[in-house]
């Protein structure tokens, strides 16, 4: 093979390994990318995060036994693993201490519990914590595992971190905020005798019973051992998985709250959301201009169609105009005959009338005739009796502006979903933004709103309402204690207007504008619907748009 040959064939080869590297990088952009934990909704299900501790009365004297996690599934009831509590099932002298990420409402730091159900086999226990005495947010469960290298984030109480920080015995009793880790789901694989998952987000002693979260914060799984990697192989861990879980709790009476929407975040929501918009501006747009193109080539063809009317009612009138004309002279010319004999005199003196009747009338026709000055309202006229006028065209349905009874339909597409209930919305909703007859909606920035604030809930709700759309939404902001406190105090300092008041709904606009401006900048959760005017024959709905 030549020099030039050897050349050529090595040009070639570059070629073809650069066009491979270009479809290899094409179809890796086409491959969804693991789904990013968002810090928001791990902080949001932190909240439920506790630590577990087996606490040992001597003389008096209580003192930790030993420790590790636990996750709320009810706001009473807490998940851990077997072996967390596995000495308070041997020996009666041990109490279980719960110890949450932030202190109570009244103001104690923790409570104790009891065991209400452990299941060695599959390393999970439930527990119960006593009544009245803590509530906590329980989180909410996956639908499952969506696939390998998604990223998760491991919650709990790692001792290592408790002795880095110089913490002593006493301090665990103290609530803390837990320690957040990130890694990669590695798969899924039956462990001894039940199923776990692997991943690589780092735990420690202390971590077990903690949950395993997805990137919206839904739990996995329970976090329970790691491999033993003696120092030198990559590092992974073992969290019992839903199959085994969900299980466990429905034995124990305990119907999990489960969500398998897909992982977005509020930026590829919002991100979607701007294309829908941009979308539907420009299928909007695409709507006038061909409806425009309409209207012009009606007018054009009424124009048309006018200037022949005009033009065969002008000739028709010159016609009728000339053939008065003749038969005007005619008459006049018998009349003049007819006078010349006196016996005939009264045929001339009809004549003479049909004549002067007959050039009235000519004068009347010319003058009728049509002129070009009414052109414009021939072509209006063509164009309504068509159908293409303005009077003709379609006018929007704006019933729902007005009072009227409406169901609303979660619309997923447009909506993220981490816990909260996804029921179909019934309402009645007035012009005014009364709703149900007695709850009235501010009006502020040009969108009805009522900001919900509970007192039995760790969560701030706004709800928003876009009558000429028929949409309503609610944003949830999931809230740590503090800011959950300030938002109810900031709630505490007004009274919203109740329906019919003078100007009610710019006072509430105004009003609960210091409720809203602590929120944080984004939402946790955002739940879009769609509404319609309810059926005459409609079943009732399971909630109401309502504080």
């Amino acid at each position: 093979m030549g020099l030039a040959s050897k050349i050529a064939l090595r040009h070639a080869i570059c070629m073809f390994y650069r066009l491979a590297a270009l479809f290899a990088l094409f179809f890796a952009a086409l491959l969804p990318a693991p789904a990013l934990a968002d810090a928001a909704d791990i902080d949001a299900a932190a909240r439920g995060v506790v630590r577990v501790v087996l606490v040992r009365d001597e003389e008096g004297n209580v003192r930790p036994s030993s420790h590790g996690s636990g996750f709320a599934v009810t706001p009473n009831m807490i998940v851990t693993n077997a072996h967390v509590v596995r000495d308070a099932v041997l020996d009666d002298t041990l109490r279980i201490g719960i110890v949450p990420s932030e202190q109570a409402r009244n103001g104690e730091p923790g409570a104790f519990g009891r065991i209400v159900a452990v299941s060695p086999r599959n390393d999970l226990a439930l527990i119960e914590i006593a009544e009245g005495s803590l509530k906590l947010p329980p989180v909410t469960f996956a639908g499952g595992v969506a696939g390998n290298m998604g990223e998760v984030s491991a919650v709990g109480y790692p001792m290592n971190v408790d002795l880095a920080q110089g913490l002593e015995i006493d301090d665990i009793f103290r609530p803390q905020p837990p320690v957040k880790s990130r890694g990669f789901l590695s798969g899924e694989r039956p462990s001894r005798q039940f199923d776990t998952i692997l991943h690589t987000a780092p735990i420690a002693r202390g971590n077990s019973g903690g949950p395993l979260l997805d990137g919206c914060g839904r739990v996995l799984g329970v976090n329970s051992f790691g491999a033993d990697s003696d120092g030198s192989d990559a590092e992974f861990y073992f969290a019992v998985s839903l199959r085994e879980l969900l299980p466990f709790l429905r034995d124990n009476n305990i119907d999990p709250r489960t969500n398998a929407s897909p992982c977005r975040s509020i930026d590829e929501l919002n991100a979607a959301e701007l294309a829908r918009f941009e979308a539907e501006r420009a299928d909007a747009q695409a709507r006038i201009d061909a409806r425009e193109e309409e209207l012009r080539e009606a007018r054009q063809q009424a124009w048309i169609k006018a200037q022949m009317q005009m033009m065969e009612e002008r000739e028709n009138a010159i016609v009728t105009t000339m053939l008065l004309l003749i038969a005007g002279l005619i008459a006049a010319y018998t009349a003049a005959q007819l006078r010349k004999d006196e016996s005939r005199r009264k045929f001339a003196i009809m004549a003479a009338g049909a004549a002067g009747a007959a050039f009235i009338a000519c004068i009347l026709v010319w003058l009728a005739r049509p002129s070009s000055a009414d052109i414009e309202d021939r072509v209006a006229a063509i164009l309504k009796e068509n159908g293409d006028g303005e009077d003709g065209a379609t006018t929007p349905d704006l019933s729902a502006a007005g009072d009227g009874t409406l169901i609303c339909t979660l619309v997923p597409e447009r909506s993220r979903v981490t816990g909260a209930r996804t029921d179909d919305i019934e309402f009645d909703w007035s012009a005014t933004g009364c709703v149900n007859g007695r709850t009235q909606y501010g009006m502020d920035g040009g969108t009805w709103s009522r900001v919900f604030v509970p007192n039995d809930e760790a969560a701030v709700s706004v709800n928003s309402y876009d009558p000429e759309s028929r949409t309503f939404r609610t944003d949830r902001y999931l809230l740590g204690r503090a800011d959950m406190e300030a938002a109810r105090e900031a709630r505490r300092s007004y009274s919203p207007p109740a329906c019919g008041v003078t100007d009610a709904a710019r006072l509430l606009g105004e009003r609960q504008s210091a409720v809203i401006a602590q929120l944080p900048e984004r939402e946790n959760e955002r739940l879009v619907y769609s509404c319609e005017p309810k059926p005459a024959s409609g079943n009732p709905a399971v909630a109401e748009a309502e504080e």
